[in-house]
């Protein structure tokens, strides 16, 4: 009896723990040690890869193509093979150098020449590419591109100052190599200033300078104001606009004992620029701004409307008719010009206006009564820091509603409509109806409501019934509205309900398995493949494999039309600024996302590109996720700037 009492109990105990043994085991963390083993391979793959691009992009037939190629495969190499780096930025300032001194013909009928503006692009990507790791390497690129100057027929009025592009990116030079090399940064900019310009990055040539020698920095800014006060303020822009740069920050303030300094890298002014000048020089150069925005008048009493615009032509004169020649600009008069330049300096002083307060608080009456005069308001300024606060963090949905609330009106529905949905995000739907009720119309509203109600049925069922999401999906007429929401809910059931979360991306993945039909559909595609990167990343390479093969389609299409219906490709080449090369950086982003899983998988997937462009397009994304490089050339390659997914 003892023996079968002994048998029944090990039974049940087994049957108890049968279940439990029957599940999955937990996914392990993986070890220190093997995290870099990862990580190492990763790179090796990486690094490979791009010895690759580099000899495949000898075949490129357009110069701003091969030439970009370059400096982004520099930019990655420097830190693991900077001789090879620095001849690669090399043959990309020969090229540039080539492209500036044999500009396009120009179609112009005045004869100015025209400037190559593909060509100064590159010059400038290439320059500030290598800012990043040389100074000194970054201005002798400057110096061995540096264009000709442009010559101007002597009959041809000049109504403004002619744009410098030399002068424009030797400023933005400056502001990049400061952290890099203060001291050459503020010596530099001393050497600008006594030709009579006046950076705009000096505030952050003080600031750096700050940090390693505090003496040196407090001469730089005390020389810098000197500067600006004895330049006319009313006439010299470069000048003004450093004035308002330096003020806008406001002043540099002492750190309380045992915190860091007021101007670490973390602090900002409510404008987006760290403070560089301290108290007492920030005083002085607020007080000469102050003397020279009050001379401004308001625009009906000074008769200046219109000023510089040019003369109208007379019916029936030389301005009129086929034959009619082009009527010569009036230049505007010294006082046109200088009343210009004090309404800029007065309407920039309303985001001064706190520091008035407190550093000049006699001279605020003045200003607040100018600012009346001309029909100028804080309002717009107090909006404009708001929103530069906003986009410093991750708002609440109050903070929102409350930016909401001062906007211009035309802006006000669509900051609704986002508070809206981040009090959705928040977990607070009543918030969000109540701010959707409120504030919002016809549409907007109903979008949000919808949302909401979709929120709330999946999270009061005990699991995702997809009937009821199909069914409550038809109301939204868009597909991009749909995936927003499949997406958003699959996101909140990570944590607790990981089978529920598939489930909606496999939902997500039916809207959008079609062929696109534009460019925002390749997008919701692109979107469901990055959501799927973290829990099925098979069915992530499943999602763009598709896509990957109609733009094949559609690249081989435009090809062909180009010169008729489509100008994407110059030359048998596809050429930069278009939303094919746009929407293949994209794609070439979701494949480094991936390459983390699969490295192999992502290689043969850019492989399939047919176009060389392409391909190399999309492998410089996968290498630039393989070494965790941030660059912003790559971003830029073939096309305008992209943001990377978060």
């Amino acid at each position: 009896m003892k023996k079968l009492f002994l048998i029944g109990l090990i039974l049940v105990a087994f049957a108890a723990v049968s279940p439990l043994l029957a599940q999955d085991p937990a996914p392990q963390t993986p070890s220190p040690e093997e995290v870099e083993k990862q990580k190492a391979e990763l790179e090796k793959n990486g690094y490979r890869l791009l010895d690759q691009v580099i000899n495949e992009a000898q075949s490129l037939r357009l110069p701003e193509n091969r030439v970009r190629t370059q400096i982004n495969a520099a930019d990655l190499l420097w830190d693991h093979n900077q001789e090879r780096a620095r001849s690669l930025y090399a043959q990309a300032g020969d090229s540039v150098a080539e492209m500036l001194r044999n500009p396009p013909a120009s179609n112009n009928p005045r004869g100015v020449p025209q400037q190559d503006r593909r060509g100064f692009a590159l010059r400038q990507e290439l320059v500030l590419s290598a800012a990043r790791h040389d100074a000194p390497l970054a201005y002798q690129l400057l110096a061995a591109t540096k264009s000709a100057p442009q010559s101007t027929p002597a009959d041809t009025p000049i109504v403004r100052p002619q744009f410098n592009s030399d002068d424009n990116l030797e400023q933005q030079l400056l502001g990049r190599i400061a952290a890099l090399d203060p001291k050459l940064a503020a010596q530099n900019a001393e050497q600008m200033m006594e030709k009579g310009q006046f950076p705009r990055s000096m505030g952050e040539v003080i600031n750096q300078l700050q940090k390693q020698d505090p003496d040196a920095a407090a001469k730089l800014a005390d020389k810098t104001v000197k500067r600006i006060q004895a330049a006319n303020l009313l006439t010299n822009n470069e000048a003004a606009g450093l004035a308002q740069a330096l003020i806008s920050a406001g002043p540099r303030l002492p750190a309380p004992s045992g915190t860091p300094s007021a101007t670490d890298d973390k602090s900002q002014s409510q404008s987006g620029r760290r403070p560089a000048l301290e108290p007492s020089t920030y005083t002085d150069l607020l007080s000469t701004v102050i003397d020279a925005a009050l001379k401004a008048i308001p625009q009906s009493q000074n008769s200046q409307r219109g000023g510089g615009q040019g003369l109208r032509a007379q019916p029936g004169g030389p301005g009129r008719g086929p034959n009619a020649q082009p009527q010569n600009p009036t230049p505007p008069s010294d006082a046109q010009v200088e009343q210009n330049g004090a309404r800029r300096l007065l309407g920039g002083l309303q985001v001064a206006l706190s520091s008035i307060d407190q550093y000049l608080p006699s001279r605020a009456t003045a200003v607040r009564q100018k600012l009346a005069e001309l029909g100028l308001s804080d309002t717009r300024s107090n909006f404009a820091q708001t929103m530069n606060t906003l986009q410093q963090g991750t708002p609440t949905a109050e903070a929102l509603v409350q930016a909401a609330a001062s906007a211009p009106p035309p802006m006000q529905s669509r900051m609704y409509q986002q508070a809206a949905y981040r009090a959705i995000e928040e977990g607070n739907t009543d918030r969000a109806r109540q701010i959707a009720t409120d504030h919002l119309q016809a549409g907007a509203r109903d979008s949000v409501l919808q949302r909401i109600d979709f929120r709330e049925m999946v999270k009061k069922s005990e699991g995702v019934r997809l009937d009821e999401v199909r069914q409550s999906l038809v109301r939204f007429t868009s597909d991009s509205d749909k995936i927003s929401v499949l997406l958003q809910l699959a996101n909140d059931l990570q944590k607790d309900n990981p089978k529920a979360q598939l489930q909606l991306l496999e939902e997500a993945h039916q809207v959008v398995n079609h062929r696109a039909a534009n460019y925002a559909q390749f997008e919701d595609q692109l979107r469901v493949a990055h959501a799927f990167s973290t829990v099925d990343p098979t069915k992530g390479f499943e999602v763009l494999e598709p896509g990957i093969s109609q733009l094949n389609e559609l690249l081989s299409a435009a090809a062909v039309l180009s010169g008729f219906e489509t100008n994407v490709f110059r030359d048998g080449e596809m050429g930069p600024g278009s939303g094919l090369s746009s929407t293949i950086n994209r794609y070439g982003q979701e494949l480094s996302v991936l390459a983390k899983s699969d490295f192999g998988r992502a290689e043969t997937l850019a492989g399939r590109f047919q176009f060389t462009e392409a391909r190399i397009m999309a492998r410089m994304s996968i290498i630039q996720g393989a070494l965790g490089i941030q660059s912003n050339a790559i971003r830029n390659f073939g096309s305008v700037a992209v943001r990377p997914p978060e």
